[in-house]
């Protein structure tokens, strides 16, 4: 009787000690921490690269900013650690990183078997190719025979590959992981063609020696919805992460900005109100300040901020809006609502 009750006991402890290990979610190590720790590109002009003041910018870069600022409302508690395509996944499912804000395409492998969890895309892309004006090229089908440069351990690589058996046309790859090198191979005319996620190539051209003596051929080749990822098994934290980013593409379709945000706390706009934490609601769900969202659009923006700021037409990447504007626009950007 006394081991059966021993038995019991045992079972017992364990099944608390699970307990308490499944409740310190990366909320309360992030918290305890006192900051969180995003996985970003590093060498990415637009989305994810230090400054020449070592102060990190970018689309993606803020994105990770927002999720700092809904946590501690201060935007500025994220330690931003750069990793290559090939690291990146490893780097979040070893917990290297709490958040992944790095240029990654949701793919359904990604969420099965590396164990991950994509939320809201904050970028819509497709893969493209950035060709020298001296090759005379007016499109990707006259590329046959080229030597394309690729970086190893991304969705890019079977794209190309796809594209290219598809049009009964050889290419000859050339692969380098880190993205400065590869870059400085394409440049130094090493290969004929980079291909990447459109916004990238307009990212790596505009840092070019000459970004006018470079061009982005008009096929798009594939999907690549980028988007923030987390691990799997922690819904609090996916939920923060996703609302974080949901929480810039909604301000912006409630007309909320970083300028006007103080004022907007005053309108009576039941779904103002709400947003901004003036009702309460929002921020218990989450289990955060009930002013997380307006921390967000006061210290990091609206959707349309973050992107003109970083990526825009007014920036040397010069991209339009396009799928990324909202839905009210012609976009993809779409929000639920926030109660």
């Amino acid at each position: 009787m006394k081991s059966v009750r021993w038995t019991t006991m045992m079972i017992l402890a364990v099944i608390l000690m699970m307990a308490g290990v499944s409740g310190a979610g990366t909320l309360d190590e992030v918290k305890a921490r006192g900051h969180v720790i995003a996985g970003v590109n590093g060498e990415l002009f637009g989305f994810g690269k230090p400054d020449d003041k070592g102060v990190w910018q970018g689309l993606d870069v803020d994105t990770a900013r927002a999720v700092a600022a809904a946590v501690f409302g201060d935007a500025q508690k994220v330690k931003f650690i750069p990793l290559t395509a090939k690291t990146r996944f490893t780097a979040l499912q070893s917990k290297e990183v709490d958040v992944l804000t790095r240029n990654a395409t949701r793919t359904l492998t990604r969420e099965t078997e590396l164990g991950l969890n994509f939320v809201q895309v904050n970028y819509y892309d497709g893969q493209g190719f950035l060709v020298s004006k001296k090759l005379h090229v007016k499109s990707a089908k006259e590329l046959a025979g080229a030597t394309i440069c690729v970086l190893p351990g991304t969705t890019t690589e079977l794209n190309v590959a796809d594209y290219f058996r598809s049009n009964k046309m050889t290419y000859k790859p050339v692969v380098i992981e880190s993205n400065t090198e590869l870059n400085k191979t394409f440049f130094a005319g090493r290969c004929d063609c980079l291909t990447s996620d459109a916004s990238q190539l307009a990212g790596i051209r505009a840092v070019a020696p000459n970004p006018d003596d470079y061009i982005i051929l008009p096929e798009i080749i594939s999907r690549e919805p980028l988007a923030p990822a987390v691990r799997h098994g922690d819904d609090q934290w996916y939920d923060i992460v996703n609302f974080a980013v949901l929480a810039m593409i909604d301000a912006e379709y409630l007309g909320i900005s970083s300028k006007n945000v103080d004022e907007m706390l005053k309108s009576e706009d039941p779904q103002i109100q709400r947003f901004l934490g003036a009702s309460e609601g929002n921020g218990k769900a989450l289990g955060l300040d009930e002013k997380w969202a307006y921390n967000i659009v006061k210290q990091v923006g609206n959707y349309g901020e973050v992107f003109e700021r970083n990526v825009g037409v007014n920036t040397p990447l010069k991209l339009e809006r396009g799928f990324n504007a909202l839905w009210t626009e012609g976009g993809l950007m779409y929000s639920p609502p926030f109660k």
